[in-house]
């Protein structure tokens, strides 16, 4: 049995009240005994139901809940003044039918007694109508609040897919350059290479499903990359881990590390000629998670936020967190360049 829609629901329960009210307000304050009050109030009943359902088809055939808000009002309004019209002619004339009219219409004229008694169905027509458009202009409003916050997610989701399908052709350039330059000079060691290669990029491919990831593993891809990279830097390249072991369960963006990493070689160990120094230190600070990548080398400008890495990293952090996160470079002990980005802590 199909079940009844919660229009119907209203409508039954709206009209079933417009009897009971009726009724309480006719034993309650009546002057004098009506004999065809309960067969009116019946009559009223089943007709609003008839004329309120017409309307509701004619509204929905108009579209008229799609209007903008100022011609919804009128629409509303011309709406109620014709079914109104409508209604009382429908009463008048079923009162003349079953003989229901009471002794004090029957002095007026037939569009007279429809004049006076549309001002009431007006009325009651009027609350009905702006129930049914308020339902439908809230449920309007909130379906495209909706519809925005699926939207925005899905361009965030598209934006995050978009960085990271750059991240890794750079990320592979750079790696296959290293081992290219060793393959003459060490084929075990390129062998060696390339097996480092691959798990570097299982890892990355498996990272394009992921939103954020444990530490521990981002900094797994950063040693294999690193140790690719002492092939082309062998000993100008010196690296340095400062990890606060409770931060290695702490989820930052894929790729994110190997990126500012990749980075400080890129713009900061390749320019030296003695080579330098990458440290990596993660810790908390005041509620925070703490992620730094310090290079050897001089940032020429600490304005400068329109290379790739940098780019990257900034919007990674505002698609995912918001206001919530934060990243800066700067140049630090006169010789060192310092990526710091600030994240809110993981609650395990």
């Amino acid at each position: 049995m199909k079940k009844l829609s919660a229009y119907w629901w209203c409508q039954i329960g709206g009209w079933s009240s417009y009897v009971l009210i009726n009724t309480f307000f006719y034993f309650t304050i009546r002057t004098k005994p009506s004999p065809h009050f309960f067969s009116s109030v019946l009559l009223d009943a089943f007709v609003g139901v008839v004329i309120t359902h017409l309307m509701r088809i004619l509204i929905r055939k108009a579209n008229l809940v799609n209007l903008d808000l100022r011609r919804q009002i009128i629409s509303m309004f011309l709406t109620t003044l014709v079914f109104a019209i409508t209604f009382s002619i429908v009463i008048m004339r079923a009162d003349e039918v079953f003989n229901l009219e009471s002794d004090m219409w029957k002095e007026y004229t037939f569009w007279n007694k429809v004049m006076r008694a549309s001002f009431g169905y007006f009325l009651f027509l009027l609350i009905w109508n702006f129930i049914y458009f308020t339902y439908h202009y809230v449920e309007k409003t909130r379906k495209e609040k909706l519809d925005k916050v699926r939207l925005e997610s899905l361009v965030k989701e598209l934006e995050l897919k978009t960085i990271k399908s750059h991240i890794n052709p750079h990320f592979i350039f750079n790696a296959l350059n290293s081992i290219r330059a060793l393959v003459d000079e060490n084929p075990e060691r390129a062998r060696t290479a390339i097996t480092e290669l691959s798990n570097i990029l299982r890892s990355s491919m498996q990272s394009e499903k992921l939103e954020t990831a444990p530490l521990e593993r981002e900094l797994n891809i950063v040693k294999d990359y690193l140790e690719l990279e002492h092939i082309r830097f062998e000993d100008r390249l010196k690296v340095e881990y400062d990890i606060d072991e409770d931060t290695l369960d702490q989820h930052v963006p894929p790729m994110m590390l190997q990126t500012l990493v990749e980075n400080a070689i890129k713009h900061g160990i390749s320019r030296q000629i003695s080579g330098g120094k990458i440290k990596i230190i993660s810790d908390f600070k005041d509620n925070h998670h703490e992620l730094i990548v310090q290079n050897t080398g001089t940032l020429e400008s600490e304005n400068n936020t329109e290379g790739f890495g940098i780019v990257s990293t900034q919007n990674r952090l505002k698609l995912l967190y918001g206001g919530k996160a934060d990243f800066a470079i700067r140049n630090v002990n006169g010789n060192m360049v310092e990526a710091k980005v600030v994240m809110p802590v993981t609650i395990l």
